[in-house]
């Protein structure tokens, strides 16, 4: 079987998020982008509000939010920087923020996420990793679909990882409730689900104009590699092994999916280095798209489990 045409830019590994953005008039757009407090979010917000877009910091830390929302005014000119409050492991969190939001939302950036973190669980017994990155993002965007709809022609941007070549989700044990718990193999099936989601949401949402992508942002050193084993990544830079983007290098997929007149009406793929990826070959390079992430029947089986979660959650919170 032949792989289909990829889409490719004049973008790659080293371009930057205002790079690929040049040239692109978001006046009149309004844009959510989550974990915008720190690390490839604030780029992400500030090459947005640098386009002309309303941008609103969808973070956990509204101190810090505000902090970065001032920053971005200041560089960028723009006086439409916001910051709410969102918590995406707390569903009830998520909940109120799609509840408060107003008018017509044209671009959701799913930036935010938790990597290789000590076991934890949600007060619904999900693990962590899962339940921050695939279902609190999930509830998010299912929430806003109303506003997505409304905007016409809005875009949804799922970063996932590399690190999703590692594992495809197991359904029989999401939760490492009976397998031993791996804060790799947790972070690798969360950004598996990323991906899975993005096929989903593109194939259930694109008669409503929504095209929804995932990217890999790319490694980059932030306030997400802190559970990394600190001595395992310096050994990691100086031999080579990681080369790492700058913030603003890490931003450019996700800002390039949400705003390219290139990927108008696509969805349903995964980019990294402002490219389509292609598919990953077992043993090869580490790099390019697993076929459990795009696979059609697993990502409609992750939508049924998403919902049942998001509904039995709801249902514990209202009782």
């Amino acid at each position: 079987m032949t792989e289909p045409t990829l889409i490719t830019t004049p973008f790659n590994a080293r371009s930057t998020a205002a790079e690929v953005v040049a040239g692109i008039d978001l006046t009149g757009r309004r844009a959510v982008v989550t974990g915008a407090a720190s690390g490839i979010g604030v780029e992400t917000a500030r090459a947005l509000a640098g386009a002309g877009a309303e941008v609103t910091l969808a973070v956990r830390n509204t101190e810090a939010g505000d902090e970065v929302a001032e920053d971005i005014r200041a560089t960028t000119g723009s006086k439409e920087v916001h910051v709410a409050p969102l918590d995406l492991a707390d569903q009830g969190s998520v909940e109120a923020f799609t509840a408060a939001w107003d008018g017509p939302l044209h671009i959701l950036v799913n930036n935010a996420g938790v990597m290789m973190s000590p076991e934890t669980r949600t007060p619904e017994g999900w693990e962590l990793q899962f339940a921050t990155n695939h279902l609190g993002h999930f509830a998010l965007a299912t929430g806003l679909r109303p506003a997505l709809a409304a905007a016409g022609r809005a875009r949804v941007v799922a970063l996932s990882s590399v690190g999703h070549l590692g594992s495809a989700v197991d359904f029989d044990d999401i939760d490492f409730v009976t397998r031993p718990y791996d804060p790799e193999i947790a972070y690798d099936q969360s950004k598996t689900a990323n991906a899975l989601f993005a096929v989903e949401a593109h194939r259930r949402w694109a008669g409503d104009g929504i095209t929804v992508n995932a990217v890999h942002p790319g490694a980059i050193l932030s306030n997400l590699t802190r559970h990394m084993d600190q001595e395992q990544l310096a050994g990691a830079i100086a031999n080579g092994s990681y080369v790492f983007k700058t913030p603003e290098q890490g931003a450019a997929t996700s800002v390039l999916v949400a705003t390219s007149p290139r990927l108008e009406g696509v969805g349903g793929r995964y980019f990294e280095d402002c490219n389509e990826a292609r598919r990953h070959v077992s043993g090869g390079p580490r790099e390019g798209v697993a076929d459990h992430a795009l696979d059609p029947d697993a990502a409609a089986r992750l939508w049924q489990v998403s919902l049942d979660r998001i509904a039995e959650s709801k249902r514990r919170r209202t009782v």
